[in-house]
């Protein structure tokens, strides 16, 4: 059980307590960065990981469920989840991923167009399903700006 502890709270940083899901997201914005190198394909490596932190997130969130409750506040890696889907095909850029950081965390704190609902599906796909969404949601907005080139 304390491997799903150790990774539901995203390394430790869902003890943080109150904020702990910016944090989260900040963190992933931070390795995000830190981890690509200019060497290797800038797309596969970001998928395959973001790939694997919602299936770990999935098994996580739903084993540390029974331990405590329904989406507890120390589960972050469905912020991380969520953050690396907004940075997904985003040129490794600051501005850009504090573009994206702002707009998921709005996505994912206001829960519009539909995030809410998807909260309501059983275990971790709830936990991380509306994670999912608010980053899908991020990354449009991040694409749309870097297409029109508002920044």
């Amino acid at each position: 059980m304390f491997i799903h502890k150790f990774l539901s709270t995203a390394l430790g940083i869902g003890y943080i307590g109150k904020g702990a899901g910016t944090y989260a997201a900040i963190a992933t914005c931070i390795c995000w960065h830190l981890f690509q190198s200019p060497y290797t394909n800038p797309y596969l490596w970001p998928i395959l990981f973001t790939m694997f932190i919602v299936m770990i997130g999935i098994m996580s969130a739903d084993r540390v469920e029974e331990i405590w409750g329904k989406d507890h506040n120390r589960v972050v890696i469905d912020e991380v989840a969520g953050m690396c889907i907004t940075l997904l095909f985003v040129p490794l850029k600051w501005q850009y991923t504090l573009i994206g950081l702002v707009l998921f965390r709005f996505f994912d704190i206001l829960k519009p167009f539909g995030i809410r609902k998807l909260e309501e599906l059983p275990g971790g796909w709830g936990v991380m399903a509306d994670d999912v969404l608010a980053g899908i949601y991020a990354n449009i907005i991040l694409q749309l700006v870097m297409v029109f080139e508002f920044f």
